[in-house]
């Protein structure tokens, strides 16, 4: 181990000595740096921004005067996904994924202004965030920095001077792996600070940012041990250059993309038009509540009547119209929650087989650990999604209770016709004060972690693999020594 450290001070000792190292260096400490700033300062305003529109559209939704409960049903709300802390580090799939959902009666909404479609194209290329930093740009600069390191030494004739002090082969390529090591840290270290920040603002985010963190240090290390192996593996350090560059462009280019074209084909998502109107023909199957002739609720009609044991609606102790308009939001809403769950099932599908390639680059493990421990992820948005349509039942649900229990029938059938009992169908407006507000829950950290697991358990999989190449590397040495 001794003889390791002396070769990797050595070769940090050389690196600092080259003006081009430095400077590359120095550039990307400079881009982590800034990365780590701009993210923070752009998730906390984006943060205060949703968190003052969802004040903003519960205020005016609480603030609105004695109204008949249906036109409060079409009235609608918002709900907007809040960001969790630790998205100043990866904010994952928020910037693709819509951050506001309308909520109304008889519908269920696509979310809305994702930043990558209110943009130019170029945020599709990627933001310049830490995680970016460290996942895209940090092995490309170690991919420069060690290239040479061990072909260097054979070109040069410095291996059989080191051999004859008494290093190894191992010894050299854990030196050099070493020396590596230590530029990684150091270009990690702002994004490591802008991790912690984000975590201290929230003390119960620490095991997640601890897990985001292991996710990259072991990504990190996978790259240094496999520059170090090609480096040694290859005849000169060109041909190191080359191989190293065509990796990096595989790995994190190419594969990523391949992947994700992959399951897009191999799992189809339907359009929303298309999913629109196989919905809008299943509706209309089940029934419509706004027809008073409609097989299906002319039975519920008689059931009702049967049910309360009178022969006339108007005998009813309750308002009909509004137990109708509950009836059916428990058709569509029973319908829209099942449309919601085959996307769903599609989209984790399709998670599933990107996964899968986490076996070829260990870009996406890496990408899979750090958004689903900061809860960046898919799951999150969906689990925004299901939040949102639950809330919007049970408001919906409550008004038509509201409907029915607080607008005599006789009012309603005559409200547009008299104008007296079109005032007296009006609900007073503290009704509305008194109805829950839209709040998100988010995954806890210890569910995020259980989630990040298997994608960490691939990175050590990948380190564990480029050891044994590593020590391979070290044995066809010692045979050309």
């Amino acid at each position: 181990m001794r003889r390791a450290l002396v070769v990797a001070g050595g070769e940090l000792r050389l690196l600092l000595r080259s003006r081009l190292a430095a400077i590359g260096l120095g550039a990307l400490l400079a881009l982590s740096a800034v990365a780590a700033w701009t993210s923070s300062a752009h998730v906390a305003r984006e943060h205060a921004t949703r968190a003052a529109h969802q004040a903003a559209v519960d205020r005016l939704f609480d603030d609105q005067p004695a109204r008949h409960p249906h036109r409060v049903v079409h009235y609608g709300t918002y709900a907007h996904r809040p960001l969790g802390p630790l998205a100043a580090f990866d904010p994952g799939v928020d910037p693709y994924t819509g951050t506001t959902l309308y909520l109304e009666g008889h519908r269920q909404n696509v979310a809305a202004f994702g930043a990558a479609r209110e943009s130019s194209g170029l945020l599709r290329f990627g933001q310049l965030t830490p995680a970016f930093v460290l996942q895209t740009l940090a092995p490309l600069l170690l991919v420069f920095l060690g290239y040479a390191s061990v072909a260097r030494e054979r070109e040069s004739g410095g291996l059989r001077q080191l051999y004859s002090h008494g290093a190894r082969a191992v010894d050299v390529l854990a030196g050099k792996a070493l020396a590596l090591g230590a530029v990684a840290l150091a270009v990690a270290l702002p994004a490591g600070i802008a991790l912690v920040a984000a975590a201290a603002s929230v003390p119960a985010e620490v095991p997640a940012a601890l897990a985001v963190a292991a996710g990259h240090l072991l990504y990190l290390a996978a790259w240094v041990l496999a520059i170090a192996a090609i480096s040694a593996f290859a005849g000169t350090a060109r041909t190191a250059l080359v191989a190293l560059v065509a990796a990096w462009t595989v790995a994190v280019v190419v594969l990523p993309r391949v992947a994700a074209e992959y399951a897009l084909r191999a799992e189809p998502l339907p359009s929303r038009v298309e999913t629109d109107l196989r919905l809008q023909a299943e509706l209309r199957e089940l029934g419509d509540s706004h027809d008073a002739n409609d097989p299906f609720f002319a039975e519920f009609r008689r059931r009702t009547l049967e049910r309360y044991g009178v022969e006339r609606i108007e005998d009813l102790p309750v308002n009909f119209r509004g137990l109708v308009s509950a009836e059916g939001e428990t058709l569509t809403s029973r319908l829209f929650v099942e449309y919601a769950e085959r996307l769903a099932a599609i989209q984790r599908a399709q998670r599933a087989r990107v996964d899968a390639f986490a076996w070829a680059t260990p870009a996406l493990a890496v990408r899979r650990a750090s958004m689903t421990a900061a809860g960046s992820d898919l799951e999150n948005h969906l689990r925004f999604l299901a939040q949102a349509e639950a809330y919007r039942y049970d408001l919906i649900q409550r008004l038509n209770r509201l409907h029915a229990d607080g607008v005599a029938y006789a009012d309603d059938v005559q409200r547009s016709r008299d104008a007296a009992a079109e005032r007296r169908t009006r609900v007073v407006a503290s009704h509305w004060q008194q109805l829950p507000d839209f709040r998100f829950e988010p995954a806890s950290p210890r569910e995020r972690l259980a989630a990040a697991r298997p994608a960490l358990l691939a990175l050590g999989g990948w380190v564990a693999a480029l050891i044994g190449v590593l020590a391979l590397a070290a044995r066809r040495l010692e045979r050309t020594a």
